[in-house]
């Protein structure tokens, strides 16, 4: 168990292994969610984090192929 005390103006420092598990750093921002009497800490990715993220080998796909499908929506097999 990690533990992190409170000072006065109400703030704690991320322990260096909380850290280190969410993956942030200085600058980073961290979202905290409190649910059924406890508290999680998320990292929160910014969008351009995302970039590169999924890969695909094929030819890119004009933006009119991609509204057709998405228009006709799911394949039926």
């Amino acid at each position: 168990m990690i533990e992190s005390s409170i000072g006065a103006k109400g703030q704690t420092t991320l322990p260096k292994q909380v850290r280190e598990a969410l993956g942030v750093g200085t600058g980073d921002r961290v979202r905290d969610v409190i649910a059924d009497g406890e508290v999680r800490i998320l990292a929160v990715r910014p969008v351009g984090r995302l970039f590169g993220a999924l890969r695909h080998d094929g030819q890119p796909v004009p933006l009119e192929q991609m509204e057709k499908a998405v228009a006709d929506g799911p394949a039926q097999e």
